[in-house]
């Protein structure tokens, strides 16, 4: 598990190229029949891809974690990206079709993976934070999701949220999670760009091209940067950070946050027209 700590706006003010992208980018994050974790020191958030193949694959523990497993002093969110796959978690069996979401609660003991077609394998994405609460592990379809639209084609970024994880969803702890799924021609996503200093976020992009990239935005509202992204990597996005990205074809991402506060609404807008 790749250890990551926080990185200041200070700090960031002065990274290059290769700076950013080493500590805010997660690459190579789906690799076939690999578990890659990467912990980050933003709200102790862990990312993770996994990605069975013709095996199951056991959620493993860290000694970083200083637990007796790995979900002992957590909780985890878990949405498929891939073909259809299953989740064990402590005996219990639940099948996940793409898009589907698992949440999984705090003292779960035993986690394994695995695809139901080794032709079309899973493709999971985790979000774990610590939890003090246990929460019942409970599985959404896409389908129970009520959607959200927003945006309008003539701004370019019409879209569609599916909330997962969340006050009136799937309760946890503090974790809460969803994806958005941009409509046809077009591309902004979160924009108008907003920070939300009480929590950090995570984004992970998916069904993109492999030829093709999203400019993801990051920074201070008035000391933006940027990070070109590839299909199944993801960012990590600090508190006084913006999010928010425009792609070079269309393209999904699901987005995560742990922190104080578990309000979605909770946001301070970054009007257009004060980024710099």
């Amino acid at each position: 598990m790749e250890i990551r700590f926080q990185q200041s706006p200070k700090e960031t003010r002065l990274m290059d190229t290769s700076g950013l992208r080493e500590n805010f980018l997660i690459e190579s994050l789906m690799q076939p029949e690999q578990v890659t974790l990467v912990y980050s020191h933003y709200d102790r958030m862990i990312i993770g891809g996994i990605h069975p193949v013709s095996q199951p694959l056991e959620l493993p523990n860290h000694p970083e974690l200083r637990a007796g497993f790995f979900l002992e002093r957590r909780e985890a969110g878990i949405i498929n990206v891939g073909g259809k796959g299953i989740i064990i978690a402590d005996g219990q069996t639940y099948e996940l079709n793409k898009l589907d979401c698992l949440y999984i609660g705090k003292g779960v003991q035993s986690v394994t993976f695995q695809s139901s077609d080794s032709s079309s394998p899973a493709i999971f994405y985790l979000l774990s934070a610590p939890a003090h609460m246990a929460y019942p592990t409970r599985l959404m379809k896409k389908e129970e999701v009520v959607p959200v639209q927003m945006g309008a084609s003539t701004t370019s970024n019409q879209r569609t949220i599916y909330k997962y994880i969340f006050e009136e969803g799937i309760r946890s702890c503090q974790l809460v999670m969803g994806l958005t799924v941009l409509t046809e021609g077009s591309v902004w996503n979160t924009m108008p760009a907003h920070t939300h200093t009480r929590r950090m976020e995570a984004y992970f992009y998916f069904d993109l091209d492999p030829s093709q990239r999203v400019l993801h935005l990051m920074g201070e509202p008035t000391e933006t940067r940027h990070l070109l992204i590839a299909n199944h990597e993801a960012v990590i996005s600090p508190p006084w950070s913006i999010h928010s990205g425009c792609g070079t074809a269309s393209y999904s991402f699901i987005w995560g946050m742990a922190g104080e506060n578990y309000t979605y609404t909770d946001m301070d807008p970054a009007p257009i027209a004060s980024l710099k």
